[in-house]
Formats: structure tokens, C-alpha cells, sequence
């Protein structure tokens, strides 16, 4: 199939889900709830990564996941080469 996607405009908001009375989560915004707190607009940038509220929740690392990670990452000391003896 082709590489090439073709995105639909959109020409209007979508109709309004849970009630009249709900709006988006964003301050200073008045448009109608779509999904997941935001309105059609704030709800594509969310999708999209461009708010600043994760879209997953994601566990800090626990020190002993993060300790052989470090180890790996960190380089290795260059060990002088030692002198025959005889």
C-alpha cells in the first residue's frame, strides 16, 4: 500500500458528550467536553503529546533497576598495561 496518509480536515467539533453542562479541563477554555476532561482541540494535542499532563502514567525507576543501568552506562576505567616480568 502507499506510504502517504491523508488526514481528513476537520470543518466542525463534534458533537458534545456528557451533557451540555460539562466543559474542557483547560483553563480559560469554553468549549464542550469530547473526552478525557478536554474538548475536541486540547483532547488532540493530548493525544499528540503536546500538553504538558503525561498521556501515560510511567513508574520512576526503583534504585535496584537503576544501579546495573548506571553500571552499563557508565565506562569502563582504561587498565594500564603491565610490564613483563622476568
Amino acid at each position: 500500500m502507499a506510504d502517504k496518509k491523508t488526514e481528513r480536515r476537520k470543518t466542525h467539533a463534534p458533537t458534545a458528550k456528557g451533557g451540555p453542562d460539562k466543559k474542557c479541563s483547560i483553563e480559560g477554555c469554553k468549549r464542550a467536553y469530547q473526552a478525557k476532561g478536554y474538548c475536541f482541540f486540547h483532547y488532540d494535542k493530548w493525544k499528540n503529546g503536546e500538553l504538558p499532563k503525561a498521556r501515560h502514567k510511567i513508574k520512576p525507576p526503583t534504585k535496584a533497576a537503576a544501579a546495573p543501568a548506571a553500571a552499563a552506562a557508565a565506562p569502563a576505567a582504561p587498565v594500564a598495561p603491565t610490564a613483563p616480568s622476568a
